[in-house]
């Protein structure tokens, strides 16, 4: 330990995003990438759930089908995707959209984030959730899989799989899902930083960079 080390700013963030979303995957890799840059930065990360498809059925749809639904059609998509992938490859996340069968109702799925904070583990079973789906076409709507990513990341994956057994945390989700529709949230991700700055996208870390200096300069004039 460094006792000459300027002690480093407590700086919460309420990340705002969907577990299905390739721009949320993609824009918490470079936020994550901005506080890497910045040992300044002593930052918290706080998951909000956004459920892009409230509607759909609990358990998915075909891809086919969503992309007929959402996009008009699988060209369209592609031409999205392909856009995406490219972005991803920047941050090292080799995107695979053609290994997607299913696209899943991301409940259960922010539903075991909320568990794994329980434990502290949250942060990485949202990297590993998302890797599951847009790197290996896992369907993370289904209970095993969401316990399977829980055993992996050192959690008891039977825990997971009992609360994943219940109703736990539904309510939590839908409450967080209106809470951010009613502070004008309508896409994600979205970052609120110190509860006082948002700005939404999958942004350019030198974007969020500038946005955490003003946080900062702000905190420190309190």
């Amino acid at each position: 330990m460094n006792l000459l080390a300027p002690p480093r700013a407590r700086l919460p963030i309420e990340v705002v995003f969907d577990l299905v979303c390739p721009w949320c995957f993609l824009g918490i890799r470079r936020l994550r990438r901005t506080l890497r840059a910045r040992p300044d930065i002593a930052a918290e990360l706080v998951w909000r759930p956004f459920l892009l498809n409230p509607d759909l059925s609990p358990q998915g749809v075909p891809r086919q089908e969503y992309l007929v639904r959402k996009f008009g059609g699988e060209e369209r998509a592609r031409r999205l995707h392909g856009t995406i992938a490219e972005l991803g490859r920047a941050e090292g996340v080799d995107f695979h959209f053609e290994r997607i069968r299913r696209v899943p109702h991301s409940l259960d799925a922010h539903r075991l984030v909320r568990w794994a904070a329980r434990y502290g583990a949250a942060d990485p079973i949202v990297e590993a959730v998302f890797e599951a789906y847009f790197l290996h076409g896992l369907d993370i709507g289904e209970t095993s899989v969401l316990a399977g990513i829980a055993q992996r990341q050192g959690l008891d994956g039977q825990a997971a799989r009992r609360f994943l057994g219940t109703v736990a945390e539904v309510e939590a989700v839908h409450a967080d899902n209106l809470r951010a529709h009613r502070l004008g949230i309508n896409g994600v991700p979205c970052f609120v930083i110190a509860g006082r700055h948002a700005i939404a996208g999958a942004q350019e870390p030198e974007v969020l960079e500038r946005l955490l200096d003003v946080a900062l300069v702000e905190g420190m004039g309190a």
